[in-house]
């Protein structure tokens, strides 16, 4: 596995080995210890999957104080934009933002530490979205920033009438509202 921090720390987009042939393809998806080794220790709990249609916008997502998590995000069907957005108060990048397209060709995955709101943009006909957590979910501190924010001013492919948004994600704060 290719392990490529980011200008943003705390962000990695992890390339793995595939070794293809006319049967298809084999990779290592998650390597315990190969993963310590780079990124640090991280006891993931879950893991967790979503289908979504062209269009859906999930996010910008991110639980509160210890309930925060960390995630292994990957596509294991169709393609998605990928955004990780800093909201760690005293960081010299809060609020800058890591923009990843993973796709099922590609297999590129994408740690988020704790610390960031994260979001997803479908940009195929359908995408199957899996992702690693190292917390369990919590209702209670689970919080939402608006991904049309004109102070983040993530440049998001699709004009803002084509994003399909759950009424919790129409309604999210700015980032200059949030307390972390």
């Amino acid at each position: 596995m290719n392990f490529i921090e980011t200008e943003i720390k705390g962000l990695w987009i992890i390339e793995p080995k595939v070794f293809e042939d006319a049967r298809g393809y084999f990779m290592e998806v998650y390597k315990k210890e190969v993963f310590d080794q780079h990124i640090g220790k991280i006891d993931f709990i879950q893991d967790n999957e979503s289908k979504s249609s062209f269009g859906v916008l999930r996010g910008l997502h991110y639980q509160e104080g210890e309930t925060s998590q960390a995630k292994l995000v990957r596509v294991i069907e169709g393609s998605v934009l990928d955004v990780a957005v800093d909201i760690r108060k005293n960081s010299p990048t809060f609020g800058q933002y890591k923009m990843v397209e993973l796709t099922a060709e590609n297999k590129k995955q994408f740690f988020i530490s704790r610390g960031f709101a994260h979001g997803f943009l479908v940009l195929s006909e359908t995408a199957v979205f899996t992702y690693k957590v190292d917390n369990r979910y919590s209702p209670s501190t689970e919080r939402t920033i608006n991904c049309l924010d004109p102070d983040l001013n993530i440049p998001w492919p699709l004009d803002a009438s084509q994003l399909l948004l759950s009424e919790k994600d129409k309604s999210g704060k700015f980032l200059k509202e949030i307390h972390v």
